[in-house]
């Protein structure tokens, strides 16, 4: 049986993976995804004050 990382890298040499790889980096430039995931950051570190 393949170990996960091994499936993982033949995913991503897929036409497949590649597209989900270019789709990611495009994601990933863009301020709007960033500020999301700085935010989930934030709120996973417990920086992110009370809510009720």
């Amino acid at each position: 049986m393949a170990s996960i990382v091994d499936r993982i890298k033949k995913l991503l040499r897929s036409p497949q993976g590649q597209k989900a790889r270019a789709r990611a980096e495009r994601m990933a430039r863009d301020p709007r995804t960033q500020a999301k995931a700085r935010r989930l950051l934030t709120k996973f570190r417990g920086g992110g004050g009370a809510r009720h």
